[in-house]
């Protein structure tokens, strides 16, 4: 799927009117079948702009151009079937405690199913095969029928990738996957994620607050700071210098290094206290 945003502002719908807008005139444009990765500090604005994408928040501001089209000018039946064409999987998946993983990851077969087949699905799943197989790619085969409420926070999160792999859709939005990720999973689902696009040949947009795993396994990379885009580059042109500039008032998201505490008020003069 092609996308485009052309000068797109956005800003929560419960946002006051006086709070600068959480995008601001972002013009940004992905090829068919294109692998992005989005970074920045936190409160950049990039699950923002990957909700814009999703057709999950209108735009303020410009437009937002999917294959040519603009969701919000389509009729409610069209609007759906477009995005019935994209999977969003969010940072913390929205899996029901009692259901089985087979089911969770089932779900993304949802929006080409009519009623009857998808309540069918959920009592009695079929596709166990393709289940299985989508587990297996972020190594969690043996759990195809554990209750979601047996799962680590890092095996949810995985669960909810493995959708990616049955979705077959479009458009692939995948936000900060690996945030419960320790580092060898997360590098197998980068590879995973990457992979699964490229086999469907589905655009793939990703935020990421991992930025070595952004430059290692996607060609292009967008940093976001303050609702801005700061850079677009391919990742071979993305220098230690533009990551320090980009993260320079949150370098301890950039390096994994906390800041020092302040050490000002060490001199102040010790107040004695008396208890009676």
């Amino acid at each position: 799927m092609q996308i485009a945003l052309q000068a797109c502002s956005a800003q929560h719908p419960s946002a006051q009117a006086t709070v600068a807008p959480a995008l601001k005139a972002i013009d940004l444009a992905l090829a068919q079948g294109e692998q992005m990765a989005i970074i920045g500090p936190s409160g950049a604005g990039k699950t923002t702009l990957l909700h814009l994408m999703a057709c999950a928040l209108k735009p303020t501001r410009g437009q937002l151009l999917l294959d040519g089209r603009d969701p919000w000018a389509l009729r409610t039946a069209d609007l759906q079937r477009l995005r019935g064409q994209l999977c969003l999987a969010p940072q913390v998946p929205p899996l029901p405690a009692r259901q089985r993983v087979i089911t969770a990851v089932l779900a993304g077969l949802l929006p080409g199913m009519g009623l009857w087949q998808s309540l069918g699905n959920l009592l009695y799943p079929r596709h166990i095969d393709l289940a299985e197989t989508a587990l297996a790619r972020f190594d969690l085969a043996d759990k195809l029928f554990e209750r979601v409420d047996r799962l680590s926070g890092g095996e949810r999160q995985r669960v909810g990738l493995a959708r990616l792999a049955v979705a077959h859709a479009r458009l692939l939005l995948v936000d900060e996957p690996l945030s419960a990720l320790d580092p060898e999973r997360a590098r197998q689902a980068c590879a995973s994620i990457t992979a699964v696009a490229r086999e469907q040949q589905a655009t793939l947009v990703a935020t990421l607050h991992h930025v070595d795993m952004a430059l290692q396994h996607f060609p292009r990379i967008v940093g976001l700071r303050d609702g801005e885009v700061v850079f677009d580059l391919p990742t071979v042109e993305v220098t230690p210098e533009r990551l320090t500039d980009l993260y320079a008032r949150h370098l301890d998201e950039l390096t994994g290094v906390p800041p020092l505490p302040d050490l000002s008020l060490a001199s102040t003069p010790a107040v004695t206290l008396t208890c009676r």
